[in-house]
């Protein structure tokens, strides 16, 4: 029913698209993708926290690999490219990372590795996306992304037509992604550290919003806090899911969480930074020392799917304490989790949420 239901509410997109003289080819961003929550080490992984542009009938699945390292099989979605996002859930300093990711045979494959602060590998859940796109976007809308391999652009998107660029290296990169600009601080961004042989962490860290280019500092580190040259992800969007589909889904949000020290409930400012496509008011609260509640209302339906990344210059980062819920509508975020070291702080955090429709 629910693949039924994407079917026929991907057909109205596009007839509503053609009514308005919005071609498919203009809005047609995602080409594949899939989300997942990986709580097995083997097997079929939470299925009310997976969903893909596969066809139905198909579910994720799970092999397990070396300490603390994972396959994800996301079925019937091979193809090259694209980027892949991963956060932990643990109540500890833990982080996840993506060591690989391409086509076996009709399905997609990610090697997912996790770590505990020090650099010592354990299993932990995570949550994971993966996502490919082409095509452009009318303005205000925007999505783009790059998958730097630690020497160059492995591959990029841009939704205005554009080209990513890279600058930098030895853990700190500037990334610029033109005609995605805005007037000021609008969308949101993600980073993931990719790295087949080491310990990585990346985050964003720094951000520099103009009217003709968006453009974002990622630094990385080590098992540790070092700087470290290591491959990495990053995906920005703005008024689109995390997925680079809107419409379906009706139902995301993401947040800027930019005043860590305010106890909350806040909504955090400016608006385009804290955004849902339901127009409800995301808020962000303190459940402790380094715990940040986030609530999506209006937008919480499964199955779905949350990412969160830390923002600043230093080595901190952050994860999600346990799995999210949903509530009357309301995705329920508890808690983002930030890190130095291994001691919790309250430190700024980006957050996005998808569902699947």
């Amino acid at each position: 029913m629910r693949q039924l239901l994407r079917v026929t509410m991907g057909i109205l997109c596009v007839v509503a698209m053609l009514a308005t003289g919005v071609t498919a080819a203009q809005a047609a961003v995602p080409n594949r993708w899939g989300f997942a929550v990986v709580d097995v080490t083997s097997g079929v992984p939470n299925p009310s926290h997976q969903a893909g542009s596969w066809p139905g009938g198909f579910n994720v699945t799970v092999t397990p690999g070396g300490a603390g390292q994972t396959f994800v099989r996301f079925p019937q979605i091979a193809i090259g490219g694209g980027v892949v996002h991963v956060t932990a859930i643990s109540p500890n300093a833990y982080w996840c990372q993506a060591q690989s990711w391409g086509p076996s045979g009709v399905d997609l494959v990610v090697a997912v590795q996790c770590y505990r602060y020090g650099g010592a590998p354990v299993f932990t859940p995570y949550s994971i996306v993966f996502e490919q796109s082409t095509g452009t976007l009318p303005a205000p809308q925007a999505f783009g992304y790059v998958h730097y391999s630690g020497g160059g652009i492995a591959t990029q998107f841009n939704s205005a037509g554009g080209v990513n660029t890279v600058a930098g290296g030895g853990g700190v990169w500037t990334v610029t992604l033109p005609g995605l600009g805005s007037s000021g601080f609008a969308g949101n961004l993600q980073v993931t550290a990719v790295d087949p042989g080491q310990p990585a962490r990346c985050k964003v860290g720094g951000w520099a919003p103009a009217v003709g280019a968006q453009v974002v500092q990622v630094r990385c580190h080590n098992a540790t806090s070092a700087p470290l040259n290591t491959g990495w992800t990053l995906t920005y969007q703005r008024e689109r899911a995390i997925t680079g589909a809107a419409i379906p889904p009706k139902n995301f949000a993401y947040t800027f969480d930019n005043t860590p020290a305010n106890p909350g409930p806040y909504a955090p400012v400016p608006p385009p930074v804290n955004y849902n496509s339901q127009a409800g008011v995301n808020t962000v609260q303190t459940s402790g020392t380094g715990q940040r509640m986030v609530l999506f209302p209006a937008v919480g339906v499964l199955q779905d799917h949350v990412q969160a990344t830390a923002y600043g210059p230093g080595p901190e980062f952050c994860n999600l304490l346990t799995l999210w819920a949903t509530s009357g509508g309301t995705a329920i975020v508890r808690n983002v989790v930030c890190y130095n070291a291994g001691t919790r702080l309250d430190y700024p955090s980006l957050v996005t949420y998808t569902s699947a429709f």
